[in-house]
Formats: structure tokens, C-alpha cells, sequence
């Protein structure tokens, strides 16, 4: 059987190319640490990785996976809101992450909502490096509706084209409201 291309492994592929060695990195929505073990791995022995996740849970299992990998000393884990980042990184980020949506596995009353993720993307966008890049991953649908998929991407089109570039993927032929992987380049 051939690649899945699941959202995550897509997005990753297209931020390998704006990663550097010792880079800074947000994972702002940890999870289950998938995407903080690859900023992780990608930033390198000296970069650093800020994931956040306002379920214990979450930070929890992003700690045990990333103990088992052997990078933990990489990350700083942060049991708080994503809409709280500029409280936590100082410094200029060459790549965000976010998961919009809810834990997988986990409770799914539990979710990310407008109110505070697009605090967090335009927090996220102030400490963007030029040349950096955000990544969204927008799931909506069944259990999290579209109100948040809605304010995220009008939030996004009218971002300024000249300081901007935001590209919109989607997974035209796939039923039941597929994520959708959006990604914002800082060009200037």
C-alpha cells in the first residue's frame, strides 16, 4: 500500500525546507507531541522547541515521547494557552505549528476555539522570523463545527500581501470535512 499523506506528514514535508539547524520553534498545540518531536529533531542538539497544550494530558504524553526519543532536553513544555506565547518566547521563531481541533484520543468537548487561537496566530506572527513560516491545521467539522475554521481563515485573508504569503491547501476529493493545511510565509 502507498503513503497515507496524512496532514501532519504533509506539513512536514513542507517545513523541512524553513527549518535550520538551532533554530527557534512553536509547537502551539502539542498533543500528542508529533509535531514537537519534529521540530525537535529538526531545529537540532541546540535549537529550541516552546510546545503548548492547555491539557496536562497532552503535555504529559509529549514529555513521555520525547524522553523515549532522547530529546526532551530540547523542548521547554508549557501547560498553558497558545493565545499566551508572547508571555514565553522571547525570541524570533522560524516555524509555528498549530493542530486546531481536539486531542486525538482525548476528550472531544475539549477543543481549540476562535477566541483564543487567533489571539495565538497573531501573537505567533509577531515573533515570526522574515522568512519564516506558520502552519495551520485546521480541522472543523462533526464535533468542533467551522465557527473557528471560518475566523481563522478570514483572519488570514486579509493579511497584508506585501509582509505576507498565505497559501491554502486542501484535500479536494476526500469526504467529511478533510483538514485543512494553510500556511503563512513572512516575506518581509
Amino acid at each position: 500500500m502507498g503513503k497515507q499523506y496524512q496532514i501532519t506528514e504533509f506539513c512536514h514535508h513542507f517545513l523541512k525546507d524553513y527549518i535550520q539547524e538551532n533554530d527557534c520553534c512553536i509547537d502551539a498545540t502539542a498533543g500528542n507531541g508529533n509535531d514537537t518531536e519534529f521540530l525537535c529533531r529538526m531545529a537540532g542538539e541546540y535549537g529550541k522547541v516552546y510546545a503548548f497544550d492547555i491539557q496536562e494530558e497532552a503535555v504529559t504524553n509529549t514529555r513521555r515521547r520525547l524522553e523515549q526519543a532522547g530529546l526532551s532536553e530540547r523542548a521547554v513544555l508549557i501547560c498553558g494557552g497558545h493565545e499566551r506565547m508572547l508571555e514565553y518566547v522571547r525570541e524570533e521563531v522560524a516555524v509555528i505549528v498549530f493542530n486546531f481541533g481536539y486531542l486525538p484520543g482525548g476528550d472531544h468537548r475539549i477543543a481549540t476555539r476562535a477566541e483564543t487561537s487567533l489571539p495565538a496566530v497573531r501573537q505567533g506572527l509577531e515573533l515570526l522570523k522574515v522568512g519564516g513560516v506558520m502552519n495551520l491545521c485546521i480541522y472543523s467539522g462533526g464535533d468542533t463545527g467551522y465557527e473557528e475554521r471560518d475566523a481563522l481563515l478570514a483572519f488570514v485573508k486579509g493579511l497584508d500581501t506585501k509582509k505576507w504569503l498565505v497559501i491554502v491547501s486542501s484535500y479536494y476529493n476526500r469526504k467529511n470535512d478533510p483538514p485543512l493545511p494553510v500556511f503563512i510565509i513572512r516575506l518581509r
